[in-house]
């Protein structure tokens, strides 16, 4: 009796497992795209939130406010729906995954673009008086001496929002967008059964932890600054 149930719970474990494949593959794609363009896109908000240029500098700094300040699902929302109510445009079907990337890369870049400028600015006087004294210019200074430190300041709070990125990717079901974790609801609706969740919360601790491992070895590759 006791084999025959268990038989039972792996042929229903794997029976999840294959259907929550697609959104597993959606999630990746989320937070992957995501990282591609928001943390370089970061780099250059937190530039010109450090501008000189006031006026630029302002307007970054409200972008950085507005997108701080309000839900991440409010914002998938009005990327998605935005150019049919302002603009009066029809939106094609692929738009749907072309503005959860958009809106999550908007708003996960001003989240970079602060990190960003902290570890800018953690990076002590006495070595930008150093790059004066060799003669290095703004570019040659940024690349090869501040960006490298930079990066070492920064990277455990970047590993917090990576792992916060991976946990955010069930939001696109804002905008009907089917990832993992609305697949594994749908599952769960379907079958009665409330296992589908507890799966999909599987993955995202183990993909979580798979996260924090890489980032844990990337900070000590990077204690040669010490």
């Amino acid at each position: 009796m006791i084999l025959a149930q268990n038989e039972d719970l792996l042929t229903q474990l794997q029976n999840i497992c294959e259907k929550l494949m697609d959104g597993v593959g959606a999630s990746l794609a989320i937070f992957g795209l995501t990282l591609l363009f928001a943390l370089p896109l970061g780099l250059l908000v937190a530039f010109g939130r450090m501008s000189k240029f006031k006026p630029l500098s302002l307007l970054v700094k409200l972008y950085i406010s507005v997108v701080r300040g309000t839900p991440l699902m409010l914002q998938l929302l009005v990327v998605f729906f935005g150019p049919y109510f302002v603009f009066g445009w029809q939106t094609s079907a692929e738009y749907r995954f072309y503005a959860v990337i958009i809106g999550f890369s908007l708003n996960y870049a001003a989240y970079f673009a602060e990190i960003y400028r902290s570890g800018i600015q953690a990076v002590p006087v006495g070595q930008h008086e150093a790059c004066e004294i060799l003669g290095y210019n703004r570019v040659q200074k940024f690349f090869k001496i501040v960006f490298p430190q930079m990066v070492k300041n920064i990277i455990p709070s970047i590993t917090n929002e990576v792992i916060t990125l991976v946990k955010d990717t069930s939001l696109a079901f804002a905008i009907s967008y089917t990832e993992m974790f609305t697949l594994a609801k749908q599952v769960a609706a379907a079958q009665a059964t409330i296992l589908p969740l507890f799966v999909a919360g599987l993955f995202y601790y183990v993909f979580n932890f798979i996260v924090a491992f890489i980032m844990e070895l990337i900070e000590k590759k990077m204690n040669y600054f010490r």
